[in-house]
């Protein structure tokens, strides 16, 4: 059984979950869009978010006028392997800070060792 948070819920947790991010951290991000979709594409199953682009330590004077990169929260995989609303705003905190991370260049490993991974 998979539990029910609306996606408008969900939108306010992936929000409060950016709002914990420190205020002299988050000032330095740049140039992300954070997108909530309902499913991880096919190429990626199982994942419950995904950084697309080019992080904040790879980006040189080279780096002007891009896209902005992608910080993409999956809300039916986070909610299928949740089983109460407290396990649902924890996951959606852990997948929102683990996919910022990568935005400031931070690997897998890496967060894994600070436990948001």
């Amino acid at each position: 059984m998979v539990i029910d948070v609306s996606p408008e819920r969900f939108e306010q947790l992936v929000a409060a979950a950016i709002n914990v991010i420190p205020a002299d951290l988050a000032a330095h991000m740049d140039n992300v869009a954070i997108v909530i979709e309902d499913f991880a594409p096919e190429d990626h199953p199982g994942v419950l978010g995904l950084y697309e682009g080019i992080p904040l330590t790879a980006r040189g004077s080279w780096y002007v006028a891009a896209m902005p990169d992608r910080i993409r929260i999956f809300r039916i995989p986070i909610l299928q392997m949740c089983s109460t609303q407290a396990d649902v705003v924890r996951e959606v905190y852990i997948t929102v800070v683990h996919e910022v991370g990568h935005h400031f260049g931070i690997d897998d490993d890496r967060l894994h060792e600070l436990g948001v991974g």
